[in-house]
């Protein structure tokens, strides 16, 4: 049987996929052991979540995670703050809009502000979901201010 040459090549997940998966199941198994809480205690104890991964972040990223966060939460208050996939995430009717991944998350150069398909930018046949950070400035706080409001619709 002929193998193609980038099957040769698949070694399979990387170990941050893994440990990316893993977090995800932890996060599904700790949600439903929520399901008794009221509403208002589900939320308070998802933004505690939230707070508790940034808090873990290395220095440079949690300070650019607490900045989004505060954006996010005052621009988009109807935007619920929960982990996915280890990652600080914020989302509508339980879907995820909009996330904060650290560049230490996939070993990366720089923190990332990704959008799902259910934030509100479409812009055309083309445009940007995933935005690199390397600072917060009072420029890049504006623009990510405008990409919240317009993600949330």
């Amino acid at each position: 049987m002929a193998t193609s040459k980038s099957s040769e090549n698949y070694s399979g997940f990387t170990a941050e996929e893994r440990a990316a998966m893993k977090e995800h199941a932890r996060e599904e198994k700790k949600a439903a052991s929520r399901r008794g809480a009221s509403r208002a205690e589900k939320e308070a104890a998802a933004e505690q979540d939230v707070l508790a991964k940034i808090a873990e972040m290395q220095d440079s990223d949690r300070a650019l995670a607490e900045r989004v966060h505060k954006i996010i939460r005052e621009t988009a208050p109807e935007l619920a703050p929960k982990l996915w996939y280890g990652m600080p995430a914020y989302a509508r009717d339980g879907k995820v809009v909009c996330h904060f991944q650290s560049a230490e998350k996939f070993k990366s150069r720089y923190a990332t502000l990704g959008f799902s398909d259910q934030a509100a930018l479409d812009d055309g046949v083309m445009w940007p979901t995933a935005y690199a950070l390397t600072e917060l400035t009072a420029a890049a706080e504006q623009q990510i201010t405008a990409l919240v409001r317009k993600a949330a619709g």
